[in-house]
């Protein structure tokens, strides 16, 4: 041994604070192991510090910036002004308590937090780096869980100042004139319509034929909608360029367009953080994209197991904890699999997106001979009740009546989600969620409307 590499010893080791390494800590601590968490930056990951949390907190301050634009149908006139120092200080305020506690959580289970980059060493060992000193530490089990990165552009490398990733889109402490949004994916739709909200003029460039392309498109087009209400223009099947003085080029078919922009985000994916760990050393398998392979216990070899964005799935942060709770069981030896139903999807656009298991075309895809009911948000006495009636629900059920998918697009339908996944995950039939009493009037009675639809007993809508 090298002199000056004596370090600690501890039964797991964590790699990455996000929302599934804190969990996984949390869970083997539970089962009264040493837990040693490591983090190169702050409790919580992206997350809760650059990602979903502050994120939501724009979009909600962007809701309220563009209440003049709604409030005076229901008679009420209104005013407002985006102030964006003080929206910043309130998005710091909800970052710093959902992190605070955070960290009293794993203080309050013993685990010992360290700060600085992880790198293995050897199969049973990494080196953590924070400036000039470095820390060793030994392990019998190590979960990675470092999450993932935005992709950048060749000919538009992020700078900070007129180029951004979504961290610095949410992040920005004025409301730019002219923003461009390369990328019409979930990312760049809840971003481009929170700073149209806000007060910009903002584009938005995709490279397919369509907004929302990883989604059905009934769903997408509502959407796109709302979007062109919002004054916000979108061009298709674009490839975004470079950034000039003039503004940004971009190349639709033969033609080429220069689009005005104070500052361009690009938001077109994101790529695991697993090329800077060392895992050769501890032979760790990666395919193509860079993402580890494991089994259902979420093991990737002897000694390792990993979570979240660097294994194969949706980049969600309630995906990494939903295998957080599976590795932290296999890491104690303990019998565990990841294999769940639905992994449900949320696009907090305006409208909102829910997307929960098959929808029509994937089961025609797979042959399953599914029935399908539609049933349209103008319909929901809640929705009219809200003023927001523009949306739809889609229920999907295989031959047996099974419910195998639930998409919703509409104002408030992300609290919809949970439920929806619920009835997929359990095996709900079309009876069960037509039976089951939903109270009056929220927008939860649009499920068992769809249900009822389904059976051939619509209620608040027409016979097909």
């Amino acid at each position: 041994m090298v002199v000056g590499e004596v370090g600690t010893r501890t039964d797991i080791l964590v790699i990455g604070a996000g929302p599934g390494g804190y969990a996984a800590a949390l869970r083997c601590a539970d089962r009264g192991r040493q837990v040693t968490l490591v983090e190169r930056d702050q409790v919580g990951g992206t997350c809760l510090n650059v990602g979903c949390i502050p994120s939501k907190v724009l979009i909600h301050a962007a809701e309220v910036a563009a209440l003049p634009s709604v409030s005076s149908a229901l008679g009420i006139e209104v005013t407002t002004r985006v102030d964006m120092p003080r929206v910043q200080a309130h998005i710091v305020e909800v970052v710093a308590g959902l992190t605070g506690g955070v960290q009293q959580l794993l203080d309050a289970a013993g685990v010992e937090v360290v700060t600085g980059t992880a790198r293995f060493a050897r199969p049973e060992r990494v080196v953590v780096a924070k400036g000039d000193g470095v820390h060793h530490i030994e392990f019998d089990q190590c979960i990675i869980a470092t999450g993932s990165r935005p992709v950048e552009l060749p000919g538009l490398p992020f700078d900070g100042e007129r180029i951004l990733d979504s961290t610095g889109a949410v992040h920005l402490t004025e409301v730019p004139e002219r923003l461009v949004v390369v990328g019409a994916g979930y990312i760049g739709v809840e971003l481009g319509t929170a700073f149209a909200k806000l007060g910009s003029h903002v584009t938005m460039v995709e490279a397919q034929d369509r907004i929302l392309p990883e989604l059905d498109v009934t769903l997408g087009r509502v959407v796109a909608h709302r979007l062109r209400e919002l004054g916000v223009e979108v061009i298709t099947s674009g490839q975004a360029q470079n950034l000039t003085d003039d503004g940004l080029i971009v190349t639709v078919g033969n033609d080429q367009l220069t689009i005005p922009a104070h500052r361009v985000v690009v938001a077109v994916g994101r790529r695991p953080n697993t090329d800077d760990l060392g895992l050769d050393v501890a032979q760790v398998p990666l395919d193509d994209r860079g993402l580890v392979m494991v089994d259902a216990g979420r093991r990737a070899t002897r000694r390792v197991l990993a979570i979240g964005d660097i294994t194969a799935g949706p980049a969600l942060a309630h995906k990494a904890t939903a295998e957080a709770y599976i590795a932290a069981a296999s890491a104690c030896a303990e019998v565990a699999a990841f294999d769940p139903a639905v992994i449900p999807a949320v696009v907090f656009s305006d409208p909102e997106v829910v997307t929960v298991g098959l929808t029509a075309t994937d089961a025609l895809d797979q042959g399953i001979g599914a029935t399908t009911f539609r049933f349209p948000l103008g319909a929901s006495a809640r929705a009219r009740t809200l003023d927001r009636p523009r949306g739809q629900g889609e229920l999907v059920a295989d031959e047996d009546g099974t419910v195998i998918g639930v998409h919703l697009v509409g104002a408030g339908v992300s609290e919809l989600a949970g439920e929806a996944a619920l009835a997929v995950e359990m095996a709900a039939t079309l009876e069960d969620l037509a039976a089951t009493i939903h109270p009056h009037p929220t927008l939860s009675e649009v499920l068992p409307e769809m249900a009822q639809g389904a059976l051939g007993h619509p209620l608040h809508v027409r016979r097909r």
